[in-house]
């Protein structure tokens, strides 16, 4: 386990709702937003202490859009991070950005902020699929979003890309992975669609134009394939960088270690605990008026000792490089083989890759990946 922390700090805010999108975010007026940003801040500053010093080498900037924040209250919110915990040298510092608010005055002053990795939501290339989606922005916005940031000394940008959506097909995917491969990004996250309960995608789903089941295999094979063609590297089932430009913060996850999160709907994993923030904006600014931090913690859980063993499994599981056997026996006691069967059938069907030190998904395994988890961390319980 890292002695290093990362900090989440959620932005609920954005243009418009996207039709796809089930986060806890929501359009906002200019006082509300400075609400936020003040019960934020306050939050860092009081739960500052709970970090006990520990340096913090990954701070996440996510929504929402933190972009439609001004300036002035980014600046406020990341110099409030840095005068509340000790920030590495090398610390990691990432903002997302809608397309349609990029501008060079952010892009400086975030910058000058200490923000060295931009995650631009982009998602296709093509107008009709962008409508469809429910984005505000162009492909046009986001190439004059890129340029503005790259002007501002913003090298590490990444861009997200989803499949499985609307009016798509495997020869538009291809295009739009074709083109912004082509562009100076370090990084790719590619994530099929998720219909989730509630958006308007749920309601209309019967009307929309989705692609049929065997497109979207076909658009999941698609993407590792032609983005390592690029030279994007897969380090983790949705995400791939160039030059080793990985997420640092989001590997976080992907390895158990430990963070704060800040702001509605944020989780966070601390000192074995896990807990979540309730996602309800109105409420986190209240409470934390009223100082009453407690209302902020909610669903705790401490992970018993067969929760971690499953947690680090479906976790680590994600990555290319999958679980160390060596590292597996010395945390549980156990062998991997001793707790989860015999691996041969997956590995002479092609699923998956075992040796003597690892076992990792094949490029095939990553496709079925939750069902052979589903299966493993079903056979545990038994």
């Amino acid at each position: 386990m890292s002695d290093t922390l990362g900090l989440y700090l959620h932005i609920p805010f954005c243009v418009r709702k996207c039709s796809y999108c089930d986060f806890c975010s929501t359009a906002a007026d200019e006082a509300t937003r400075a609400a936020y940003v003040d019960a934020l801040c306050a939050h860092l500053i009081a739960t500052a202490p709970t970090a006990q010093g520990r340096p913090v080498d990954t701070v996440y900037l996510g929504g929402g859009t933190p972009t439609i924040l001004s300036e002035a209250q980014l600046s406020r919110i990341l110099d409030t991070v840095r005068s509340a915990y000790t920030l590495t040298d090398d610390a990691e510092i990432t903002a997302e950005c809608n397309p349609v608010t990029g501008r060079d005055t952010l892009f400086e002053a975030l910058a000058a902020a200490g923000v060295n990795r931009l995650s631009i939501g982009v998602q296709s290339i093509h107008e009709n699929e962008l409508a469809l989606l429910g984005r505000a922005h162009s492909f046009a916005d986001f190439l004059a979003t890129l340029d503005a940031a790259l002007r501002a000394g913003l090298r590490n940008v990444s861009a997200d890309v989803m499949f499985g959506i609307p009016a798509q097909t495997v020869e538009s995917l291809a295009k739009t992975l074709d083109t912004l491969a082509s562009l100076p990004l370090t990084h790719l996250s590619a994530y099929g669609l998720r219909i989730e309960e509630g958006t308007p995608f749920d309601k209309n789903r019967d009307k929309l134009p989705f692609p049929d089941e065997d497109a979207e295999a076909d658009m999941a094979e698609l993407v590792p394939t032609l983005l390592q063609k690029h030279g994007f590297a897969r380090y983790e089932i949705s995400n791939y960088a160039r030059n080793g430009a990985r997420s640092r913060h989001n590997l976080r996850y992907w390895l158990g270690e430990e963070y704060l999160g800040f702001g509605p709907a944020a989780h966070s994993y601390f000192a074995g605990v896990r807990y979540a923030t309730p996602p309800d904006t109105k409420a986190y600014i209240q409470a934390i008026a009223a100082g009453n931090l407690d209302a902020l913690c909610s669903e705790r859980h401490v992970l018993d000792a067969h929760e971690q063993r499953e947690e680090y499994v479906m976790l680590r599981m994600r990555l290319a490089e999958g679980i160390d056997k060596r590292d597996f026996a010395c945390r549980f006691g156990t062998s991997f083989e001793a707790a989860y069967g015999n691996l041969d059938a997956l590995t002479q069907s092609g699923l998956l890759q075992s040796t003597d030190t690892h076992v990792t998904f094949s490029a095939r395994g990553m496709q079925v990946s939750n069902a052979i988890l589903s299966d493993w961390l079903d056979f545990k319980g038994e």
